[in-house]
């Protein structure tokens, strides 16, 4: 089986024998994917309303459990997002009705931002469908493959873990 990659890397080979392209091999791979697997989730996204920067911020509340809520400081840990993008972010899904803020009971000049019951029905949804749309990009992998795949692509990202 060849892809247009394949291409690429021979026509690099005539250019420039001199080089390694192992790794052209890969991440052009990777980064054609990528492209694909956002398009994917966009879809995914856009057909239950939601943008891709607001479901990262509602998945980082659905995913703390009940009560759906985690302090500014943590959505940013979260969301790797600044602390100004954040804020902008949580006053964008508040005016939606997404999300609330609500005082922190241990901190009296804290808030913690809270998922409301629309804005867990809008991730649940959207998770639903991003799952679905996963799904069908990795039809023809048996269930090894996927966990084959994963642990490659596990080893790959762990040096950039913080």
């Amino acid at each position: 089986m060849r892809d247009e990659v394949d291409e690429l890397v021979e026509a690099w080979a005539r250019e420039r024998s001199d080089l390694d392209l192992g790794p052209v091999s890969v991440f052009s791979r990777i980064s054609r994917l990528a492209h694909h697997v956002d398009r994917a989730r966009r879809h995914a996204f856009t057909t239950h309303d939601i943008e891709s920067w607001e479901f990262d911020v509602l998945a980082a509340l659905r995913r703390a459990g009940e009560p759906y809520e985690l302090s500014p400081g943590r959505l940013l840990r979260e969301t790797l997002v600044t602390s100004g993008t954040m804020t902008n972010r949580v006053d964008r899904l508040a005016m939606r009705g997404l999300v609330e803020r609500h005082p922190d009971p241990s901190d009296r000049r804290g808030v913690l931002v809270r998922l409301t019951p629309e804005g867990k029905d809008a991730v649940d949804g959207a998770f639903a469908a991003l799952l679905d749309a996963e799904r069908e990009l990795l039809t023809g992998f048996t269930e090894e493959d996927q966990d084959a795949l994963a642990g490659l692509l596990r080893r790959l990202l762990v040096p950039f873990a913080s």
